[in-house]
């Protein structure tokens, strides 16, 4: 099984955003040395619990500080970007790290309204255009825009080699025809909603179309995982995010409360519910219990690679975590 990471740059409360990014360089350096294949950064904007808003910026220093394991984005925010500066900031990622960079894709407006149209300077994008600006951004990623094409004869520089392995994120079919019919791998966000993740992967196996520099299907499966030595640890470190998904999903407050914070918290029969459902999009427990959870859930998505995402208040903890993933699967 390949394990991977995917970090959102999380905030601690009485924490800093600089702290935040520190602790990403920190924990990417450690995954390399225990053996995870990727480190993917998020894009997040007008937050003040995540400080990944740009990933293009921070996947280049964390490909200074590392020298195997691969680099990338999860995702940048597609529709809200021009496909030839995205293709361009990727080429010179791709060029300073020959072999090590990932393009993965997201359609996700990137927050409110009121943000996505900060994002495009004020004008009105459709998100119905991603499954062009995909094709477009392949285009010119691998210099093939078409005689005919409105951009034709522009290159996106600077010319590589080789090019960015490009994913496509998603939690539905839609998102795996996207993936399919471009040719990319396909990332399903089972932390987001599990619902219809092995009816979306099996799409995208059926419906994959080959291209030159991806002749098979590639998938990998994200999902929240807290792993501490004892059962009993990793739900008391849950709790913290249990609450920080809470809290996101009413747009309250993004960043993360620390369990003493939490312990005299009472919470309403709805909000006690809602925990247990997005328990759905997680595994939490011990080594021996996540390896088997994991392992189930490896043989129903027909994908050996995971994408592990952790957002507890104790960055230590946090730490722990990975390093048990690692020595129970790795």
């Amino acid at each position: 099984m390949k394990l991977s990471i995917l970090d959102q740059s999380p905030i601690s409360v009485g924490s800093t955003s600089a702290d935040a990014i520190n602790q990403t360089i920190t924990l990417a350096k450690k995954a390399e040395e225990w053996g995870y294949s990727r480190y993917w950064i998020a894009e997040h904007h007008n937050t003040n619990g995540l400080a990944s808003s740009s990933p293009e910026i921070l996947m280049t220093r964390l490909a200074t500080e590392t020298s195997r394991i691969r680099i990338g984005s999860g995702g940048v925010l597609l529709p809200q970007y021009s496909p030839l500066k995205v293709a361009e900031n990727f080429k010179m990622l791709e060029a300073m790290f020959p072999g090590r960079i990932d393009l993965g894709l997201g359609r996700s407006p990137g927050g409110s309204q009121k943000t996505r149209l900060a994002l495009t300077d004020g004008y009105k994008k459709t998100l119905s255009a991603f499954p062009r600006q995909v094709k477009e951004l392949r285009q010119f990623l691998q210099g093939t825009i078409p005689k005919g094409h409105d951009h034709f004869g522009v290159k996106a520089t600077p010319l590589t080699t080789s090019n960015p392995d490009v994913w496509v994120l998603g939690i539905s079919e839609r998102g795996a025809r996207h993936a399919a019919n471009n040719g990319t791998g396909f990332t399903f966000g089972h932390f987001i909603d599990p619902t219809n993740g092995k009816s979306a992967i099996s799409a995208y196996r059926e419906q994959f179309h080959p291209v030159v520099d991806n002749d098979e299907p590639k998938v990998n499966v994200c999902i929240f995982v807290i792993c501490a030595e004892t059962k009993e640890q990793a739900e008391k470190l849950a709790l913290s995010q249990d609450v920080w998904l809470l809290q996101v999903e009413k747009g309250l407050e993004t960043r993360v409360f620390s369990h003493e914070d939490l312990f005299n918290q009472k919470f309403t029969p709805k909000e006690i519910e809602k925990m247990k459902m997005n328990r759905r999009r997680a595994i939490i427990g011990d080594p021996k219990e996540v390896k088997e959870q994991l392992t189930r859930l490896k043989d129903h998505y027909g994908t050996d690679e995971f994408l592990i995402i952790t957002n507890i208040f104790d960055f230590q903890a946090k730490i722990r975590s990975y390093e048990l993933l690692a020595e129970a699967l790795l």
